[in-house]
Protein backbone atom coordinates (compact mmCIF):
# COMPACT_ATOMS: atom_id res chain seq x y z
CA UNK A 1 0.00 0.00 0.00
CA UNK A 2 1.34 3.19 -0.99
CA UNK A 3 1.90 6.04 1.49
CA UNK A 4 0.49 9.66 1.30
CA UNK A 5 2.20 12.33 0.54
CA UNK A 6 0.41 14.80 3.13
CA UNK A 7 1.78 18.14 1.18
CA UNK A 8 -0.66 17.15 -1.62
CA UNK A 9 -3.61 16.48 0.28
CA UNK A 10 -5.60 19.59 0.67
CA UNK A 11 -8.58 19.84 3.65
CA UNK A 12 -10.61 20.46 0.47
CA UNK A 13 -9.76 16.59 -0.63
CA UNK A 14 -13.07 15.69 1.47
CA UNK A 15 -15.60 17.53 0.39
CA UNK A 16 -13.62 18.26 -3.28
CA UNK A 17 -14.40 22.00 -5.09
CA UNK A 18 -17.73 22.73 -6.35
CA UNK A 19 -19.07 21.67 -10.07
CA UNK A 20 -21.31 24.28 -12.16
CA UNK A 21 -24.24 22.65 -10.28
CA UNK A 22 -22.76 23.17 -6.68
CA UNK A 23 -21.80 19.94 -5.96
CA UNK A 24 -18.77 18.64 -4.93
CA UNK A 25 -17.00 15.52 -6.90
CA UNK A 26 -13.95 13.80 -5.55
CA UNK A 27 -10.80 14.88 -7.10
CA UNK A 28 -9.06 12.12 -9.08
CA UNK A 29 -5.88 13.69 -9.44
CA UNK A 30 -4.12 12.59 -6.62
CA UNK A 31 -4.95 8.91 -7.57
CA UNK A 32 -3.80 9.52 -11.43
CA UNK A 33 -0.88 11.01 -10.28
CA UNK A 34 0.46 8.21 -7.90
CA UNK A 35 -1.63 5.46 -10.53
CA UNK A 36 -0.82 6.86 -13.54
CA UNK A 37 -1.98 3.13 -14.95
CA UNK A 38 -5.64 3.80 -14.28
CA UNK A 39 -6.31 6.73 -16.23
CA UNK A 40 -7.86 4.90 -18.67
CA UNK A 41 -10.13 4.14 -15.46
CA UNK A 42 -10.98 7.29 -13.78
CA UNK A 43 -14.18 7.39 -15.08
CA UNK A 44 -15.49 4.96 -12.35
CA UNK A 45 -17.47 5.81 -9.41
CA UNK A 46 -16.01 7.47 -6.54
CA UNK A 47 -15.83 3.30 -4.98
CA UNK A 48 -12.60 3.20 -7.07
CA UNK A 49 -8.96 4.29 -4.94
CA UNK A 50 -5.75 3.37 -3.38
CA UNK A 51 -4.65 5.88 -0.28
CA UNK A 52 -6.21 8.96 -1.34
CA UNK A 53 -9.35 7.71 -0.10
CA UNK A 54 -8.34 8.39 3.48
CA UNK A 55 -8.64 12.06 2.96
CA UNK A 56 -11.95 11.67 5.18
CA UNK A 57 -9.20 12.92 8.05
CA UNK A 58 -7.27 15.43 6.03
CA UNK A 59 -8.86 18.28 7.62
CA UNK A 60 -6.96 17.36 10.86
CA UNK A 61 -3.87 17.66 9.14
CA UNK A 62 -1.54 20.86 10.23
CA UNK A 63 -2.58 24.46 8.60
CA UNK A 64 0.62 24.69 6.74
CA UNK A 65 -0.90 21.70 4.46
CA UNK A 66 -4.70 23.02 4.12
CA UNK A 67 -3.83 25.72 1.90
CA UNK A 68 -4.43 23.78 -1.21
CA UNK A 69 -2.36 26.34 -3.18
CA UNK A 70 0.42 23.75 -4.66
CA UNK A 71 -0.52 22.74 -8.36
CA UNK A 72 -3.55 24.20 -8.51
CA UNK A 73 -3.67 24.98 -12.38
CA UNK A 74 -2.75 21.45 -12.86
CA UNK A 75 -5.11 20.17 -10.92
CA UNK A 76 -7.89 22.25 -12.79
CA UNK A 77 -7.08 20.57 -15.74
CA UNK A 78 -7.02 17.60 -14.28
CA UNK A 79 -10.32 17.78 -12.64
CA UNK A 80 -11.60 19.13 -16.13
CA UNK A 81 -10.36 16.08 -18.13
CA UNK A 82 -10.73 13.24 -15.17
CA UNK A 83 -14.07 13.98 -13.51
CA UNK A 84 -16.20 11.44 -11.93
CA UNK A 85 -19.74 11.62 -11.74
CA UNK A 86 -21.50 13.95 -9.24
CA UNK A 87 -22.71 12.81 -5.99
CA UNK A 88 -25.32 14.78 -4.76
CA UNK A 89 -25.52 16.30 -0.73
CA UNK A 90 -28.73 13.96 0.03
CA UNK A 91 -32.34 15.56 -0.02
CA UNK A 92 -34.79 15.46 3.03
CA UNK A 93 -37.93 17.04 3.51
CA UNK A 94 -38.70 18.13 7.61
CA UNK A 95 -40.89 15.34 7.58
CA UNK A 96 -39.06 12.73 6.59
CA UNK A 97 -35.54 14.06 8.18
CA UNK A 98 -38.08 14.17 12.00
CA UNK A 99 -39.46 10.23 10.69
CA UNK A 100 -35.66 9.14 10.32
CA UNK A 101 -34.67 10.95 13.81
CA UNK A 102 -37.54 10.14 15.95
CA UNK A 103 -36.43 6.53 16.08
CA UNK A 104 -33.39 6.85 17.03
CA UNK A 105 -33.83 9.58 19.48
CA UNK A 106 -36.52 7.67 21.62
CA UNK A 107 -34.25 4.59 21.72
CA UNK A 108 -31.64 7.18 22.90
CA UNK A 109 -34.00 8.35 25.32
CA UNK A 110 -34.99 5.23 26.59
CA UNK A 111 -31.09 4.37 26.64
CA UNK A 112 -30.70 6.96 29.33
CA UNK A 113 -33.71 6.40 31.36
CA UNK A 114 -32.30 2.96 31.94
CA UNK A 115 -29.44 4.86 33.19
CA UNK A 116 -30.25 7.10 35.17
CA UNK A 117 -32.55 3.92 36.67
CA UNK A 118 -29.18 2.40 37.02
CA UNK A 119 -27.55 5.25 38.91
CA UNK A 120 -30.89 5.56 41.18
CA UNK A 121 -29.54 2.04 42.68
CA UNK A 122 -26.47 1.80 41.83
CA UNK A 123 -25.64 5.22 44.06
CA UNK A 124 -26.33 3.22 47.70
CA UNK A 125 -23.86 0.63 46.95
CA UNK A 126 -21.37 0.88 49.43
CA UNK A 127 -18.28 1.47 46.52
CA UNK A 128 -20.65 4.62 45.81
CA UNK A 129 -21.39 5.45 48.95
CA UNK A 130 -17.85 5.49 50.54
CA UNK A 131 -16.01 6.83 47.48
CA UNK A 132 -18.35 9.47 46.88
CA UNK A 133 -15.35 10.22 43.76
CA UNK A 134 -16.99 8.08 41.07
CA UNK A 135 -19.80 10.31 40.68
CA UNK A 136 -17.13 12.90 39.40
CA UNK A 137 -16.48 10.35 37.32
CA UNK A 138 -20.05 9.26 35.85
CA UNK A 139 -20.32 12.28 33.76
CA UNK A 140 -17.29 12.44 32.13
CA UNK A 141 -16.86 8.24 31.31
CA UNK A 142 -21.05 8.72 29.95
CA UNK A 143 -19.59 11.28 28.22
CA UNK A 144 -17.18 9.36 26.08
CA UNK A 145 -19.61 8.51 24.06
CA UNK A 146 -19.61 11.94 22.87
CA UNK A 147 -16.09 12.03 22.94
CA UNK A 148 -15.13 9.15 20.67
CA UNK A 149 -18.21 7.54 19.82
CA UNK A 150 -20.20 10.26 18.28
CA UNK A 151 -17.14 11.54 16.88
CA UNK A 152 -16.64 8.93 15.36
CA UNK A 153 -20.29 8.13 14.03
CA UNK A 154 -20.24 11.61 12.71
CA UNK A 155 -17.08 11.21 10.50
CA UNK A 156 -18.17 7.77 9.27
CA UNK A 157 -21.24 9.56 8.48
CA UNK A 158 -19.73 12.03 6.54
CA UNK A 159 -17.32 9.51 4.72
CA UNK A 160 -20.19 7.78 3.44
CA UNK A 161 -22.41 10.51 2.48
CA UNK A 162 -19.30 11.54 0.17
CA UNK A 163 -18.29 8.49 -0.92
CA UNK A 164 -15.29 7.12 0.56
CA UNK A 165 -17.08 4.28 1.97
CA UNK A 166 -17.96 2.43 -1.37
CA UNK A 167 -14.83 0.17 -2.03
CA UNK A 168 -14.83 -2.46 0.71
CA UNK A 169 -11.20 -2.45 1.22
CA UNK A 170 -11.02 1.38 2.07
CA UNK A 171 -14.42 1.12 3.90
CA UNK A 172 -12.84 -1.72 6.60
CA UNK A 173 -9.30 0.31 5.95
CA UNK A 174 -11.08 3.34 7.64
CA UNK A 175 -13.15 1.61 10.19
CA UNK A 176 -10.08 -0.24 11.85
CA UNK A 177 -7.71 2.25 11.96
CA UNK A 178 -10.53 4.51 13.30
CA UNK A 179 -11.37 1.57 15.87
CA UNK A 180 -8.30 1.61 17.20
CA UNK A 181 -8.11 5.38 17.62
CA UNK A 182 -11.32 4.94 19.32
CA UNK A 183 -9.42 2.66 21.91
CA UNK A 184 -6.52 4.21 22.82
CA UNK A 185 -8.26 7.73 23.05
CA UNK A 186 -10.68 6.24 25.33
CA UNK A 187 -7.67 4.58 27.64
CA UNK A 188 -5.92 7.81 27.86
CA UNK A 189 -8.92 10.19 28.75
CA UNK A 190 -9.90 7.32 31.04
CA UNK A 191 -7.13 7.24 33.10
CA UNK A 192 -7.16 11.03 32.78
CA UNK A 193 -10.77 11.31 34.33
CA UNK A 194 -9.59 9.30 37.22
CA UNK A 195 -7.23 11.87 37.80
CA UNK A 196 -9.35 14.43 37.57
CA UNK A 197 -11.78 12.43 40.18
CA UNK A 198 -9.13 12.58 42.08
CA UNK A 199 -8.31 16.21 42.48
CA UNK A 200 -11.63 17.82 42.55
CA UNK A 201 -12.15 15.08 45.25
CA UNK A 202 -9.25 16.51 47.08
CA UNK A 203 -9.33 19.60 46.76
CA UNK A 204 -12.42 20.61 48.96
CA UNK A 205 -12.20 18.40 51.46
CA UNK A 206 -8.07 18.22 51.72
CA UNK A 207 -8.53 14.32 51.87
CA UNK A 208 -6.42 11.65 50.26
CA UNK A 209 -6.60 7.80 50.01
CA UNK A 210 -4.26 6.05 47.77
CA UNK A 211 -6.04 2.49 47.81
CA UNK A 212 -9.36 4.98 46.98
CA UNK A 213 -7.18 6.50 44.12
CA UNK A 214 -5.98 3.53 42.66
CA UNK A 215 -9.28 2.05 42.72
CA UNK A 216 -10.55 5.00 40.73
CA UNK A 217 -8.50 4.77 38.10
CA UNK A 218 -8.41 1.42 37.58
CA UNK A 219 -12.61 1.03 37.30
CA UNK A 220 -11.94 4.17 35.09
CA UNK A 221 -9.94 2.80 32.33
CA UNK A 222 -11.31 -0.80 32.31
CA UNK A 223 -14.62 0.59 32.13
CA UNK A 224 -13.45 3.44 28.89
CA UNK A 225 -11.45 0.84 27.23
CA UNK A 226 -14.60 -2.34 27.45
CA UNK A 227 -17.59 0.06 27.07
CA UNK A 228 -15.49 1.70 23.53
CA UNK A 229 -14.95 -1.63 22.71
CA UNK A 230 -18.64 -2.36 22.63
CA UNK A 231 -20.40 0.89 21.49
CA UNK A 232 -18.12 0.88 18.44
CA UNK A 233 -18.84 -1.97 17.33
CA UNK A 234 -22.01 -1.25 17.51
CA UNK A 235 -21.43 2.03 15.60
CA UNK A 236 -19.36 -0.01 13.07
CA UNK A 237 -22.57 -1.51 12.40
CA UNK A 238 -25.27 1.52 12.34
CA UNK A 239 -23.16 2.94 9.89
CA UNK A 240 -23.00 0.14 7.25
CA UNK A 241 -26.39 -0.83 7.62
CA UNK A 242 -27.86 2.66 7.19
CA UNK A 243 -25.55 2.66 3.70
CA UNK A 244 -27.38 -0.16 2.89
CA UNK A 245 -30.58 0.99 3.86
CA UNK A 246 -30.43 4.18 1.99
CA UNK A 247 -31.16 5.85 5.31
CA UNK A 248 -28.79 9.43 5.77
CA UNK A 249 -26.91 8.28 8.82
CA UNK A 250 -26.45 11.52 9.91
CA UNK A 251 -29.87 11.51 11.35
CA UNK A 252 -29.47 8.20 13.13
CA UNK A 253 -26.01 7.47 13.49
CA UNK A 254 -25.00 9.17 16.89
CA UNK A 255 -28.38 8.82 18.64
CA UNK A 256 -27.82 5.28 18.29
CA UNK A 257 -24.25 5.81 19.37
CA UNK A 258 -25.70 7.07 22.35
CA UNK A 259 -28.86 4.75 23.03
CA UNK A 260 -26.70 2.11 24.55
CA UNK A 261 -23.55 4.05 25.73
CA UNK A 262 -24.91 5.51 28.93
CA UNK A 263 -25.98 2.12 29.92
CA UNK A 264 -23.54 0.00 28.82
CA UNK A 265 -20.84 1.82 30.67
CA UNK A 266 -22.80 2.75 34.01
CA UNK A 267 -23.28 -0.47 34.28
CA UNK A 268 -19.59 -1.63 33.85
CA UNK A 269 -18.56 1.30 36.11
CA UNK A 270 -21.05 0.28 38.54
CA UNK A 271 -20.09 -3.46 38.45
CA UNK A 272 -16.26 -2.90 38.29
CA UNK A 273 -16.11 -0.24 40.86
CA UNK A 274 -18.27 -2.60 43.51
CA UNK A 275 -15.87 -5.26 42.84
CA UNK A 276 -12.46 -3.62 43.25
CA UNK A 277 -13.90 -1.99 46.26
CA UNK A 278 -14.94 -5.74 47.67
CA UNK A 279 -10.98 -6.78 47.10
CA UNK A 280 -9.74 -3.59 48.75
CA UNK A 281 -8.86 -5.16 51.81
CA UNK A 282 -8.67 -8.85 50.87
CA UNK A 283 -6.67 -8.18 47.49
CA UNK A 284 -5.42 -4.60 47.16
CA UNK A 285 -2.96 -5.65 44.55
CA UNK A 286 -6.09 -6.40 42.17
CA UNK A 287 -6.80 -2.48 41.74
CA UNK A 288 -3.60 -1.87 40.28
CA UNK A 289 -2.94 -4.98 38.12
CA UNK A 290 -6.42 -4.24 36.20
CA UNK A 291 -5.35 -0.74 35.71
CA UNK A 292 -1.62 -1.94 34.33
CA UNK A 293 -3.68 -4.48 32.66
CA UNK A 294 -5.14 -2.17 30.34
CA UNK A 295 -2.47 0.25 29.76
CA UNK A 296 0.30 -1.97 28.69
CA UNK A 297 -2.50 -2.93 25.72
CA UNK A 298 -2.20 0.90 24.76
CA UNK A 299 0.89 0.35 22.63
CA UNK A 300 -0.71 -2.34 20.77
CA UNK A 301 -3.62 0.04 19.29
CA UNK A 302 -1.39 2.92 18.34
CA UNK A 303 0.81 0.46 16.23
CA UNK A 304 -2.43 -0.97 14.73
CA UNK A 305 -3.89 2.87 14.32
CA UNK A 306 -0.97 4.14 12.96
CA UNK A 307 -0.92 2.00 10.00
CA UNK A 308 -3.70 3.51 8.40
CA UNK A 309 -3.82 6.81 7.17
CA UNK A 310 -6.94 7.39 8.54
CA UNK A 311 -6.45 7.66 11.67
CA UNK A 312 -2.61 8.30 11.45
CA UNK A 313 -2.96 12.43 12.10
CA UNK A 314 -5.97 12.22 14.80
CA UNK A 315 -2.89 9.70 16.82
CA UNK A 316 -1.19 12.65 17.32
CA UNK A 317 -3.55 15.77 16.82
CA UNK A 318 -7.27 14.76 17.96
CA UNK A 319 -6.29 15.07 21.60
CA UNK A 320 -7.41 18.68 21.95
CA UNK A 321 -11.36 18.16 22.09
CA UNK A 322 -11.68 14.68 23.81
CA UNK A 323 -9.41 15.90 27.13
CA UNK A 324 -10.87 19.01 27.21
CA UNK A 325 -14.10 17.35 26.87
CA UNK A 326 -13.41 15.17 29.62
CA UNK A 327 -12.40 18.27 32.11
CA UNK A 328 -15.35 19.81 31.42
CA UNK A 329 -17.37 16.81 32.14
CA UNK A 330 -15.72 16.25 35.11
CA UNK A 331 -16.43 19.69 36.08
CA UNK A 332 -20.12 18.36 35.91
CA UNK A 333 -19.18 15.41 37.87
CA UNK A 334 -17.97 17.51 40.57
CA UNK A 335 -21.53 19.71 41.25
CA UNK A 336 -23.03 16.05 40.57
CA UNK A 337 -21.27 14.68 43.39
CA UNK A 338 -21.74 17.68 45.52
CA UNK A 339 -25.63 17.55 44.83
CA UNK A 340 -26.11 14.13 45.19
CA UNK A 341 -24.42 14.40 48.75
CA UNK A 342 -27.25 16.74 49.82
CA UNK A 343 -29.86 14.43 51.01
CA UNK A 344 -32.61 17.21 50.72
CA UNK A 345 -31.75 16.62 46.80
CA UNK A 346 -31.72 12.75 46.40
CA UNK A 347 -34.05 12.79 43.56
CA UNK A 348 -31.50 14.21 41.07
CA UNK A 349 -29.39 11.05 40.14
CA UNK A 350 -32.29 10.10 38.40
CA UNK A 351 -32.46 12.37 35.78
CA UNK A 352 -28.90 13.56 35.39
CA UNK A 353 -28.45 11.30 32.62
CA UNK A 354 -31.65 11.59 30.91
CA UNK A 355 -31.49 15.50 30.38
CA UNK A 356 -27.41 15.35 29.66
CA UNK A 357 -28.10 12.55 27.09
CA UNK A 358 -30.77 13.81 25.54
CA UNK A 359 -28.86 17.38 24.55
CA UNK A 360 -26.19 15.72 23.67
CA UNK A 361 -28.12 13.64 21.49
CA UNK A 362 -29.73 16.21 19.75
CA UNK A 363 -26.78 18.79 19.41
CA UNK A 364 -24.28 15.39 17.88
CA UNK A 365 -27.48 15.39 15.23
CA UNK A 366 -27.27 19.04 14.20
CA UNK A 367 -23.59 19.17 14.17
CA UNK A 368 -22.94 16.67 12.04
CA UNK A 369 -25.60 17.55 9.44
CA UNK A 370 -23.39 21.20 9.23
CA UNK A 371 -20.28 19.64 9.06
CA UNK A 372 -21.19 17.31 6.22
CA UNK A 373 -22.83 20.14 4.32
CA UNK A 374 -19.62 22.10 4.44
CA UNK A 375 -17.93 19.47 3.32
CA UNK A 376 -19.94 18.99 0.46
CA UNK A 377 -20.74 22.99 -0.20
CA UNK A 378 -17.49 24.95 1.05
CA UNK A 379 -14.36 25.59 0.32
CA UNK A 380 -11.86 24.99 3.62
CA UNK A 381 -11.54 28.32 5.22
CA UNK A 382 -14.76 29.40 3.72
CA UNK A 383 -18.38 29.57 4.96
CA UNK A 384 -21.49 30.01 3.03
CA UNK A 385 -22.96 33.52 3.08
CA UNK A 386 -25.64 33.59 5.16
CA UNK A 387 -22.86 32.40 8.26
CA UNK A 388 -21.00 35.20 7.48
CA UNK A 389 -20.87 38.12 10.04
CA UNK A 390 -21.36 38.18 13.54
CA UNK A 391 -23.67 35.50 14.75
CA UNK A 392 -26.79 35.83 16.49
CA UNK A 393 -29.29 33.08 18.14
CA UNK A 394 -31.91 33.86 15.28
CA UNK A 395 -30.10 32.68 12.12
CA UNK A 396 -29.76 29.08 13.92
CA UNK A 397 -33.70 28.69 13.80
CA UNK A 398 -34.77 30.84 10.65
CA UNK A 399 -32.98 32.26 7.66
CA UNK A 400 -31.79 31.23 3.86
CA UNK A 401 -29.63 28.75 5.40
CA UNK A 402 -29.34 24.59 4.98
CA UNK A 403 -29.70 23.54 8.40
CA UNK A 404 -32.03 25.79 10.30
CA UNK A 405 -34.90 23.49 9.91
CA UNK A 406 -33.16 20.68 11.31
CA UNK A 407 -32.78 22.73 14.61
CA UNK A 408 -36.19 23.65 14.48
CA UNK A 409 -37.11 19.86 14.20
CA UNK A 410 -35.13 19.47 17.08
CA UNK A 411 -36.03 21.79 19.11
CA UNK A 412 -39.56 20.67 18.91
CA UNK A 413 -38.35 17.25 19.99
CA UNK A 414 -37.23 18.04 23.82
CA UNK A 415 -41.04 18.57 25.14
CA UNK A 416 -42.47 15.71 24.13
CA UNK A 417 -39.70 13.45 24.66
CA UNK A 418 -38.74 14.73 27.46
CA UNK A 419 -42.56 13.79 28.55
CA UNK A 420 -42.37 10.15 27.34
CA UNK A 421 -38.99 9.96 29.58
CA UNK A 422 -40.35 11.11 32.76
CA UNK A 423 -43.74 9.33 32.44
CA UNK A 424 -41.61 6.06 31.76
CA UNK A 425 -39.49 6.78 35.18
CA UNK A 426 -42.91 7.27 36.93
CA UNK A 427 -44.11 4.28 35.42
CA UNK A 428 -41.29 2.04 36.43
CA UNK A 429 -41.68 3.46 39.89
CA UNK A 430 -37.92 4.89 39.99
CA UNK A 431 -36.98 8.32 41.29
CA UNK A 432 -37.38 9.86 44.33
CA UNK A 433 -39.37 13.04 43.08
CA UNK A 434 -43.47 13.00 42.22
CA UNK A 435 -44.35 14.10 39.16
CA UNK A 436 -46.29 17.17 39.92
CA UNK A 437 -46.55 20.16 37.52
CA UNK A 438 -44.63 22.48 39.13
CA UNK A 439 -41.72 20.07 38.92
CA UNK A 440 -42.56 18.78 35.30
CA UNK A 441 -43.08 22.94 34.05
CA UNK A 442 -39.10 23.49 35.64
CA UNK A 443 -37.77 20.32 34.29
CA UNK A 444 -38.86 21.13 30.83
CA UNK A 445 -37.88 24.74 31.64
CA UNK A 446 -34.67 23.38 32.07
CA UNK A 447 -34.09 20.90 29.32
CA UNK A 448 -35.36 23.63 26.95
CA UNK A 449 -32.84 25.93 27.71
CA UNK A 450 -30.24 23.39 27.95
CA UNK A 451 -31.16 22.39 23.98
CA UNK A 452 -31.40 25.77 22.81
CA UNK A 453 -28.26 27.08 24.26
CA UNK A 454 -26.55 24.09 22.88
CA UNK A 455 -28.29 24.36 19.23
CA UNK A 456 -26.91 27.72 19.45
CA UNK A 457 -23.39 26.79 20.41
CA UNK A 458 -22.95 24.42 17.98
CA UNK A 459 -23.96 26.75 14.53
CA UNK A 460 -21.20 29.12 15.60
CA UNK A 461 -19.00 26.44 16.77
CA UNK A 462 -19.12 24.23 13.89
CA UNK A 463 -18.20 27.37 11.30
CA UNK A 464 -15.79 28.83 13.27
CA UNK A 465 -14.18 25.39 13.46
CA UNK A 466 -14.43 24.83 9.66
CA UNK A 467 -12.86 28.73 9.23
CA UNK A 468 -10.43 28.00 10.99
CA UNK A 469 -8.96 25.02 9.02
CA UNK A 470 -10.23 22.22 11.39
CA UNK A 471 -12.67 19.30 11.16
CA UNK A 472 -15.99 19.37 12.64
CA UNK A 473 -16.34 16.10 12.16
CA UNK A 474 -13.64 15.66 15.00
CA UNK A 475 -14.03 18.47 17.02
CA UNK A 476 -16.77 19.95 17.37
CA UNK A 477 -19.27 16.87 18.94
CA UNK A 478 -16.91 16.39 21.73
CA UNK A 479 -16.85 20.01 22.95
CA UNK A 480 -20.95 20.38 22.50
CA UNK A 481 -21.51 17.02 24.56
CA UNK A 482 -19.24 17.93 27.36
CA UNK A 483 -21.15 21.04 27.29
CA UNK A 484 -24.63 19.39 27.66
CA UNK A 485 -23.28 17.47 30.39
CA UNK A 486 -22.29 20.57 32.43
CA UNK A 487 -25.20 22.44 31.55
CA UNK A 488 -27.61 19.46 32.19
CA UNK A 489 -26.31 18.86 35.51
CA UNK A 490 -25.79 22.45 36.57
CA UNK A 491 -29.66 23.48 35.27
CA UNK A 492 -30.86 20.45 36.68
CA UNK A 493 -29.13 21.14 40.04
CA UNK A 494 -30.68 24.90 39.97
CA UNK A 495 -34.04 23.41 39.30
CA UNK A 496 -33.94 21.09 42.24
CA UNK A 497 -32.70 23.68 44.49
CA UNK A 498 -35.46 26.05 43.01
CA UNK A 499 -37.97 23.45 43.81
CA UNK A 500 -36.90 22.71 47.45
CA UNK A 501 -37.08 26.64 48.18
CA UNK A 502 -40.88 27.23 47.03
CA UNK A 503 -41.80 23.57 49.13
CA UNK A 504 -41.65 20.85 46.27
CA UNK A 505 -40.04 18.70 48.60
CA UNK A 506 -40.05 14.92 48.23
CA UNK A 507 -37.21 13.01 48.02
CA UNK A 508 -38.50 9.38 49.20
CA UNK A 509 -40.58 8.52 46.56
CA UNK A 510 -39.23 5.23 45.00
CA UNK A 511 -37.32 4.31 48.06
Amino acid sequence: MHCVDKRGLAMADLGPKPDGNGYRPDPPHLEVRRHSDRVARTSVSLSDGGDVRYSETEPMLPEGTLSGEEGDAEEKEEEESQRPPTRNMPKESPLAMALQIVVPFLLAGFGTVSAGMVLDIVQHWDAFKYITEIFILVPALLGLKGNLEMTLASRLSTAVNVGKMDSPIEKWNLIIGNLALKQVQATVVGFLAAVAAVVLGWIPEGKFQMSHAVLLCSASVATAFIASMLQGFIMVGVIVGSKKTGINPDNVATPIAASFGDLITLAILAWISQGLYNCLDSHPYVSSLVCAFFLSLTPVWMVISSKHPASRTLLYSGWEPVITAMVISSIGGLILDKTVSDPNLAGIVVYTPVINGIGGNLVAIQSSRISTHLHFHSAPGEVPEEAKGCYYPCRTFYGTGANHRSAQVLLLLVLPGHLIFLYTIHLMKSGHTTLTPIFMTVYLAAALLQVFLLLCIADWMVYSMWRSGKDPDSFSIPYLTALGDLLGTALLALSFQFLWYIGDQDSDVGD
